[in-house]
């Protein structure tokens, strides 16, 4: 088949892998697959923990050394973050599996290594362990053939595993995004209160000072003088936090769209969560008022719950 045709039958395998796909991904997960064919067998197994940015490391056999850039370039595209970890063992039938020696090479080898040690006045001659260790002395067997052809076998093998390790980080995905709602329910709950304390804020600072004046014994001035009552709309205006709550709405309903998006959301739940802090830092020190602080603090406290479980999405 040509090269073109199989890269395109490739793509359209993992448009069937990735394409049904309508929920968070868990940046974490394990997927195993095996493909036997003439006596070969290949075993591909993909792990991968947390990281802010996409990295992909491989451990390949020598004989599938040159697909290791197909390899992390497929993998790239289905994963967004996180540390992609592939393992690729290959068991070969002992026909093709016999090594040869390159003997050409071997014996240059030789004569270079005897020449050196003659240069540097070095005792002993050059051993068959060091001569072997040399690149390119043992090379796979003619059974082995060109290390492209064994792409046709890695490839089952390869989506098999992407499969089962896309389905466990959709698995996990579920109960992140669960339990991300409800985080975010809970900092709308408390959004709300502090909405409906707002409004009392000013009037509960003018019962304040009212009693203040009375405890300093300043009986010539009431909570209705000119003084007192532009004080008091001074206060209004500096605890004033309609602008931050709206923020907070909007952000809240970003978040419904993260969590109906089919790409990968874990870059900007990171981003929402720095700015609901924001806007919370800004509530605790414009409101300046008892029962709003309360429920700040309960803001925040689900607020780095919410945070935590976002570094674990992709």
């Amino acid at each position: 088949m040509p090269t073109g045709a199989k890269e395109s039958r490739f793509a359209l395998a993992w448009e069937r892998v990735d394409g049904h796909r309508r929920a968070m991904r868990s940046m974490t997960g394990f997927g195993r697959g095996l493909h036997i064919s003439e006596g070969a067998r290949v075993v591909v197994e993909i792990r991968a923990v947390n990281r802010k940015q996409a990295e992909v490391s491989l451990r390949l056999p020598v004989e599938l050394e040159s697909l290791e850039i197909r390899l992390r370039e497929e993998a790239l595209k289905v994963v967004a973050r996180g540390r992609v970890e592939i393992r690729v063992d290959l068991e070969l039938p002992p026909s093709a599996a016999a090594v040869r020696l390159n003997r050409p090479l071997a014996a240059a080898y030789a004569q270079e290594l005897q020449d050196l040690a003659r240069n540097l006045n070095l005792t002993g001659g050059v051993s068959i362990e060091a001569l072997l260790r040399c690149p390119g002395v043992l090379q796979a067997g003619a059974g082995a053939g060109d290390p492209e052809e064994f792409w046709g076998r890695v490839e089952p093998a390869f989506r098999a595993a992407l499969q089962e390790f896309n389905g466990m980080r959709e698995r996990e995905g579920e109960a992140l995004a669960q339990d991300l709602t409800e985080r975010v329910a809970a900092l709308q709950a408390a959004t709300q209160r502090i909405k409906e304390q707002a409004p009392l804020v000013g009037r509960r600072y003018r019962e304040q000072l009212g009693q203040r004046l009375k405890l300093a014994g300043i009986e010539n001035i009431s909570v209705d003088d000119e003084r007192v009552l532009k004080e008091i709309v001074l206060f209004a205006d500096r605890s004033d936090i309609s602008e931050e709550l709206a923020r907070l709405g909007s952000h809240f309903a970003q978040f419904e769209d993260c969590r109906r998006a089919r790409e990968p959301v874990g870059r900007k739940l990171d981003f929402l969560a720095q700015e609901i802090n924001r806007e919370v830092n800004t509530i605790g020190s414009k409101a300046n008022d008892a029962l709003i602080a309360t429920d700040v603090v309960a803001l925040k406290t689900e607020l780095e719950r919410f945070r935590e479980q976002a570094q674990n999405v992709e």
